[in-house]
């Protein structure tokens, strides 16, 4: 395997045979590129070769399905935009929404209960004027008593027994206080919360 015999310089390819070669090799692929590749892969066939055997068609198809992907992929982050600003939107409102509620109550008050104690808050109101109120009671249950009094008229709202909290409206049918009396008859502490809002001139503790 040694003994092999080298070429002579007569048998090598002369420069003008190399490039006579790569020439002709230039022309194949370029051919192979006009008639083939650009018509598989693209859908352009300048030569109409590649739709006479088929191959512009593969190409057309080719290309109409990644400009479908790329449609689809442009919706996919268009919905995806849409959402997150709806999301902003909502959680504008929802913020909104909170902040609004935080500062509708005129006032409120919370006090601590122990067993047996009571506690009494009345809104001062004229005739005819409306107060809307909370309470929401922690830590156990009571008794209350809703009710107004003024000069020689008296009335009960709303009565409660083992209550953990109520909502509605008082309207006063006179001048005078309306109010809670609450009662704590659990046998451990309690937390009583109470908010209000509306036409009242004051929210006292009348205890």
């Amino acid at each position: 395997m040694f003994n092999s015999n080298r070429p002579s310089l007569e048998e090598l390819p002369s420069t003008a045979q190399l490039l006579k070669s790569s020439a002709i090799a230039a022309v194949s692929a370029a051919a192979i590129l006009v008639t083939v590749v650009l018509p598989a892969e693209y859908g352009i066939d300048p030569t109409g070769v590649g739709r006479a055997i088929g191959l512009a068609e593969m190409g057309e198809i080719k290309t109409q399905l990644a400009d479908e992907a790329e449609m689809d992929r442009q919706m996919m982050e268009a919905e995806g935009d849409q959402s997150s600003l709806l999301n902003d939107i909502f959680g504008l409102f929802v913020g909104g929404a909170h902040a609004q509620e935080a500062i509708v109550w005129r006032d409120e008050v919370s006090f601590t209960l122990e067993p047996g104690e009571y506690a009494e808050w009345k809104l001062v109101m004229t005739e005819g004027q409306t107060a809307q109120y909370r309470m929401t009671v922690e830590g156990g249950r009571v008794n209350f008593d809703l009710h107004g009094h003024g000069g020689d008229q008296s009335v009960t709202y709303e009565k409660g027994r083992g209550s953990t909290g109520s909502e509605g409206a008082i309207l006063a049918g006179f001048d005078g206080e309306h109010g809670w009396f609450w009662r704590n008859r659990d046998s451990s502490d309690v937390t009583v919360t109470v908010q209000v809002r509306g036409e009242y001139a004051e929210f006292k503790d009348a205890s």
